[in-house]
């Protein structure tokens, strides 16, 4: 585990974001990652058409970020695929991913092209994630669908006498979200 982060983007460097050493970044200059996040062991960030992680996120091992893809150009251009530059493939696809801050990413998940996760989400191990999700959402499957609302789970621990003074939401009202 790596501890700490400089975030190119930004220029700064964040002490509190912890990076597995087994990480892949692909293109870093194009992921903005800010602090206290988590990226855990064996996990790739394609970073080519640019990534977003908010503070506080957590993605756990083996997990996928992609930013483009070839599914459609490598069948239009055939054996002129390699030789054609990137921006000049027709059907290539190239677009962001941003996470919200406070969203937890499941083991073994696979965020594709255009993908954006709003704050605080949970996205279920093994899901593929294809979309927009609002803030609060909990999402599983393949294709990942939006199954509950993580205001829902966090009301039950807060009922059960849970502090709120450390919850990264404070617009949050306990008990006020059925």
């Amino acid at each position: 585990m790596v501890y700490g982060f400089f975030n190119s983007k930004e220029k700064k460097f964040f002490n509190k974001t912890r990076i597995s050493s087994s990480v892949k970044l692909i293109d870093k200059k194009n992921i903005n990652i800010k602090n206290n996040v988590w990226i855990g062991h064996y996990s790739l960030l394609d970073g080519i058409g640019g990534i977003e992680i908010e503070q506080g996120v957590n993605i756990a091992s083996h997990t996928c970020i992609y930013t483009h893809s070839s599914q459609n150009a490598i069948r239009l251009l055939g054996d002129k695929f390699i030789e054609t530059p990137a921006t000049k493939r027709p059907g290539y696809i190239i677009e962001s991913v941003k996470i919200g801050e406070y969203t937890f990413i499941g083991t073994a998940c696979v965020l594709l092209p255009g993908t954006i996760v709003g704050k605080g989400c949970i996205i279920g191990a093994g899901s593929v994630v294809k979309g927009n999700f609002p803030d609060y959402s909990v999402v599983v499957g393949n294709p990942a669908k939006i199954v509950g609302d993580t205001r829902s789970i966090d009301n039950k621990l807060f009922s059960k006498g849970l502090n709120f003074e450390n919850y990264y939401d404070k617009t949050f009202i306990p008990g006020k979200f059925l």
